[in-house]
């Protein structure tokens, strides 16, 4: 995403303002996925057992965000 523009920098050319703020939007979402995902019971129990339970939360939360997409 492009940076706010600083004190006494030139405002952002439109296509960035328009670029961040889709960007925004889709943060927003997986944020949320995240937030959504700590709740669930299989992920909290196995939250210290290895790298196996990061590939899957990962995997899950690609499958969550592709339904969401719809």
């Amino acid at each position: 995403p492009g940076r706010t523009p600083g004190l006494g920098q030139a405002e952002l050319p439109a296509w960035k303002e328009e670029h961040n703020a889709s960007h925004r939007k889709v943060r927003a979402r997986v944020e949320h996925v995240f937030a959504r995902m700590k709740g669930w019971k299989i992920l909290r129990d196995c939250r210290l057992k290895g790298d196996g339970v990061h590939h899957a939360t990962l995997g899950i939360a690609r499958l969550h965000n592709l339904a969401l997409a719809g």
